[in-house]
């Protein structure tokens, strides 16, 4: 049994595949297995997601009980040294009261330790008070709002933002290690996961031959093509995500799969001096140019006044400079400014109404 190696093949460099190698490299023996990474990587993070929301839940619900109580037993012994510093202080007092006054080198003394018994039952009673409230827990979560930070579990996973080093650092410590083998009469990829404590999983993947490709929608395709010339590939992922399209394998869009789909398809990269240099402009801002309402030109463009884009339903309005300038841009600029009707200047031959003061 040989450990796998990562490569990475495509036109961009940007696919990754896993192989066995060693055979070949050491001995000069044909590749063992190989297979397509990223199905493959994508299924060990459902499986970990998986294992990890009943889990993520019980653990979080533990973590709180545990916190809580650790607190509740720190104000209890907070409370038991108050107490004793409060009879220490009572009686050191009675000690001074006491005290013959003539005595000075005596009495000098039972007032020290008066002041010291009082100083440490003032500290105390901070302690209490930042206890309480400086560093108090917010009210413990109910069961339901757990539940809910669960299922939040693979939105956060799939999020462009999440750390990857963070990500191999939870699959280390769930799974000791992951068998490959490839079923090639049957088309498969086959996994046995062995998760740390004796658990074992035997995954089937379907393993796409030579020539066989899981395509993005065209119509998904296009919208990046629009949306890449006034949006980041974070904002396009966001944007693809909040009007429910998936992937070409049915996954949520994140930036790298926004990027690998923009060098496959050969779209460029969005930046702001081409913005700037070819005229791009949204909704706002093309308003702004002709001096109108927002408003009033998403009805234009709806019209087909004026030139526009609009390649998803929840996303931007995508319009050039240069449909601002048409003839009919003006016309329409031009009508709206003549239903804002100025006031009426009075004349020598207006006739006024007056209320007589008698």
């Amino acid at each position: 049994m040989r450990r796998l190696q990562r490569s990475h093949a495509g036109r961009h460099h940007d696919v990754l595949r896993y192989g066995c190698r060693r055979g070949w490299l050491d001995n000069g023996e044909p590749t063992c297995i190989a297979f397509g990474g990223i199905p493959v990587d994508e299924e060990i993070g459902r499986q970990i997601r998986r294992v990890l929301q009943p889990a993520a839940v019980e653990a979080a619900v533990q973590a709180h009980r545990e916190e809580q109580q650790h607190r509740d037993e720190v104000q209890a012994a907070l409370e038991r040294d108050l107490e004793a510093a409060r009879y220490a202080a009572n009686r050191a007092w009675k000690q001074f009261d006491a005290a013959d006054p003539e005595n000075r080198l005596v009495a000098d003394e039972l007032e020290r330790r008066w002041n010291t018994a009082l100083a440490k039952v003032h500290t105390l009673e901070e302690r209490m008070t930042q206890q309480a409230n400086g560093s108090g827990l917010p009210p413990a979560p109910t069961l339901e709002e757990f539940a809910d930070l669960g299922n939040d579990l693979e939105s956060v996973w799939e999020s462009p933002g999440a750390d990857s080093r963070l990500k191999k650092r939870i699959v280390r410590t769930l799974i000791e290690e992951v068998i490959a083998d490839v079923d090639s009469n049957a088309a498969e990829i086959i996994l046995h996961v062995h998760w740390k404590g004796g658990v074992h999983t035997e995954l089937r993947l379907p393993r796409r031959r030579r020539g066989q490709a899981t395509r993005t929608s065209k119509d998904v395709v296009a919208a990046v093509r629009s949306l890449a010339r006034i949006c980041s590939d974070d904002l396009i992922a966001g944007t693809l995500n909040r009007n429910k399209l998936r992937t070409g394998r049915g996954n949520r869009w994140t930036r790298e799969r926004v990027v690998s789909l923009r060098q496959w398809n050969e779209i460029p990269c969005y930046a702001q001096e081409h913005r700037l240099q070819e005229g791009w402009l949204n909704l706002k801002e093309a308003a702004s140019v002709l001096g109108i309402s927002p408003r009033t030109l998403r009805l234009a463009v709806e019209r087909g006044e004026i030139l526009g884009e609009h390649p998803l339903d929840d996303g931007p309005w995508i319009i050039n400079r240069q449909s601002l300038e048409t003839p009919t841009a003006a016309q329409v600029v031009q009508r709206v400014k003549s239903r804002i009707r100025t006031p009426t200047k009075p004349n020598s031959q207006s006739q006024t109404l007056a209320f007589s003061d008698t």
